[in-house]
């Protein structure tokens, strides 16, 4: 998800970009943004917070579980299962952790995985969002070292937004960087159009 704001100081962003990516799908996509747009956005992982307070109330070391080795792998059911009740507890409990020390005005949230997080920053940030979902094919995501595991990658973390959301821009990632291109600069231009269409606006309220 992409979200945006007119204020410096990024309590409330100027654009923000949710992106639902399954395992293996969004590396080279995220790579490519930062190198798009540095200047004015910061890429936001929901699952640093998770993965930080889980590693804090489990003794665990935080480093290893924010790779993709098998130490992460052994206590990822778990994670997933803790990271599920902290939800149901409070639905924005990771977001609001995310977004905290965001400085730049356009924030893209890199790993929206569940119809609870697109909802929050929705809610919270009402005609500021827009959702991208990054798709590759099975074989690409194989060749980055992607397995299917049952329970795991049929659990919501990995397939919850897979039906009832209306994207914004579907992006491919299967390898190709001229494709890969072509298809940010139409996101960095919906965004842009957004922003124009939210100042507007605002001028208006302003009148």
């Amino acid at each position: 998800m992409v979200t945006s704001s007119p204020f410096p100081a990024c309590n409330s962003p100027s654009h923000d970009v949710s992106i639902d990516a399954g395992l293996k799908s969004s590396e080279e996509e995220s790579e490519h943004t930062v190198r798009l747009t540095a200047e004015m956005c910061c890429i936001l992982r929901l699952s640093a917070p998770l993965k930080q307070q889980y590693a804090q109330d489990h003794n665990l070391d935080y480093e290893e579980l924010l790779g993709s080795g098998q130490y992460k792998e052994s206590y990822r059911a778990d994670m997933i299962r803790w990271g599920e009740m902290k939800r149901q507890q409070d639905s924005g409990f990771f977001c609001r952790l995310a977004i905290k020390h965001a400085t730049q005005p356009v924030w893209i949230i890199s790993d929206c995985r569940r119809m609870s997080d697109v909802q929050w920053f929705h809610e919270e940030f009402p005609d500021k969002c827009v959702c991208v979902r990054v798709e590759a094919s099975e074989q690409t995501r194989s060749q980055r070292g992607w397995r299917f595991t049952t329970g795991i990658d049929d659990a919501e973390s990995e397939c919850g937004l897979d039906e009832g959301v209306k994207f914004d821009c579907i992006i491919r990632n299967d390898g190709a960087d001229d494709v890969l291109e072509k298809q940010l600069e139409g996101l960095l231009s919906l965004i842009r159009s957004r922003e124009e269409d939210s100042n507007a606006q605002n001028s208006i309220k302003l009148d």
